[in-house]
């Protein structure tokens, strides 16, 4: 059986009105929608696909660590002479002794001179990785080769800073990394890949740069240390700088 339900005129005009403003509240909220992914997604996502973290090191030995050292020993090659004494008068007063008579070729010795053989001293006690700012700056390329010192990163330069990081403790530091904490839009913290073991007085120093910084004043750069063994002294492995993007 078929049931049909009949719209009375006069509802018909209340109707098509609302089915309009229906309409036209979709279109406005469509439109509202385009023009905000345009403005502001394309610059959140181009932010994410470009941002790139630059890094360079040179690593510095301990002073003298590296020099030659020389073993002294007696003389490399000697022959005692052979022959017949002469004799000493009875009359003679001199203390000075007699030569030995010898009756064949001398005995030759030789000897090795040892050249950087030298054992090193027992190592004891722990490592001490400590961190320092040498000074912030920006790059004027992608490479750390052309890093400029300052306080202010100019307009469509990558950010960056120079650090060093150096074992004053009394041991071998172990094998260790660094992070660094920086000022980019989303926020993202680079963690280094394992760096060498350091002998007592070593360092490296470090050349970090970073594109799509946050405009604005005193903006914080944060390194960190994190030991793979044992560290002497946890307070100075972490350390911060600021700087100003323009």
């Amino acid at each position: 059986m078929n049931t049909q339900i009949q719209v009375s005129p006069a509802r018909h005009p209340a109707v098509t009105s609302l089915a309009i403003v229906g309409f036209v509240a979709i279109v406005i909220a469509g439109l509202w929608l385009a023009v905000y992914s345009t403005r502001f997604v394309p610059g959140v996502v181009n932010r994410i696909g470009s941002a790139a973290v630059y890094i360079g090191s040179v690593f510095t030995p301990a002073p003298n660590s590296n020099n030659l050292s020389v073993v002294p020993t007696p003389t490399a090659s000697t022959t005692i002479s052979f022959g017949t004494a002469p004799a000493t008068s009875t009359t003679q007063t001199s203390t000075t002794k007699p030569k030995p008579t010898s009756t064949g070729n001398g005995e030759k010795t030789s000897t090795v001179i040892k050249v950087g053989t030298t054992t090193p001293a027992t190592l004891t006690g722990l490592g001490d990785l400590a961190v320092n700012v040498d000074t912030t700056g920006y790059m004027t390329t992608n490479t750390t080769d052309s890093f400029v010192a300052s306080t202010t990163v100019p307009h469509g330069d990558n950010a960056a800073v120079r650090f060093t990081i150096k074992n004053v403790g009394t041991n071998w530091s172990g094998t260790w990394t660094f992070s660094a904490s920086i000022p980019t839009y989303p926020a993202y913290t680079y963690t280094s890949q394992p760096q060498q073991s350091l002998a007592p007085g070593d360092s490296i120093d470090y050349t970090l740069g970073f594109n799509q910084a946050n405009v604005g004043s005193n903006k914080i750069i944060t390194i960190s240390i994190n030991p793979g063994v044992s560290d002497s002294n946890a307070a100075n492995n972490t350390t911060s700088a600021a700087v100003t993007v323009q």
